[in-house]
């Protein structure tokens, strides 16, 4: 599936993922400050993914009701990422 605008080809998939995909850096900043118990916008530019897959996965603060809440979003959401990705796979 796809159109033209502008006569450039544009696929609906690129759209799909482009407008997806785009609140994705506001959850996982959200997410990694909660794991990471800091306010600090470094965090979103750190390579350390233990403790924050640890936390997606697992239940590290399991008294924590705003982690718990953000932790089931997310998940919900890289799960429509996943299920993009696949359906692109076998349609596209």
């Amino acid at each position: 599936m796809s159109f033209k605008v502008f006569g450039t080809v544009i696929s609906v998939w690129l759209i799909l993922f482009v407008v997806w995909g785009f609140p994705l850096t506001h959850y996982r900043s959200r997410f990694r400050k909660i794991v990471y118990q800091t306010e600090s916008w470094l965090i979103n530019i750190k390579p350390v993914f233990v403790d924050e897959i640890k936390a997606l996965f697992g239940n590290v603060f399991p008294d924590n009701r705003e982690y718990l809440k953000m932790r089931n979003f997310y998940r919900f959401y890289l799960l429509v990422y996943l299920l993009l990705f696949v359906a692109y796979r076998f349609a596209g």
